[in-house]
């Protein structure tokens, strides 16, 4: 998992994560036969000590833009915490196919986000596609890291481009 955090799947293999276990490579084909079994297991373990925020909770949320407020605050707070898992996450995503089967639960839950957030609004196409941009962690990345906004800033502005749309 460290490993995959740090360096990324692509560039883990199983010599590495041999040598961080302080183990021979036998030993953890032994325990994960493949790279789909090894990486299975990573992101159980990845998950249950980062999980998602709820949407439930979001969905309890009645009035509309203070549910995308709040829930956009609490998305982005996890992006910041999880920003490198899940920038080694989107960038072997295209050139692995572990990662892109095991990732697609990520993008059904921000598709779940997206239609959560929808919820009680006139959900017009653009509106929706405003709402779908402010979960995005490229959206978060690009606000955060290259624009140097907090994230309550962040999620104001995007609770504005959703509000303008």
């Amino acid at each position: 998992m460290e490993l995959h955090g740090t360096v990324g799947p692509s560039r883990t293999s199983i010599s590495a994560v041999a040598e961080r276990a302080g183990v021979r490579r036998s030993t953890v084909y032994r325990h994960f036969p493949d790279e789909p079994a090894l990486f299975a297991a990573c992101s159980a373990h990845w998950a249950a000590a980062n999980p998602t925020p709820n949407l439930d909770r979001w969905a309890a949320i009645a009035d509309p833009n203070e549910r995308l407020r709040r829930s956009l605050e609490e998305l982005y707070a996890y992006y910041r915490r999880t920003e490198g898992m899940l920038a080694n996450l989107v960038r072997d995503e295209s050139t692995v196919p572990t990662v892109r089967r095991q990732f697609r639960g990520f993008h059904d839950y921000l598709t779940a986000a997206r239609d959560t957030l929808v919820v009680g609004r006139r959900a017009r196409k653009r509106e929706r596609a405003a709402i779908g941009h402010a979960v995005a962690f490229a959206t978060w990345r690009s606000l955060a890291r290259e624009q140097g906004l907090d994230d309550a800033q962040a999620a104001d502005l995007m609770c504005r481009l959703v509000a303008a749309s």
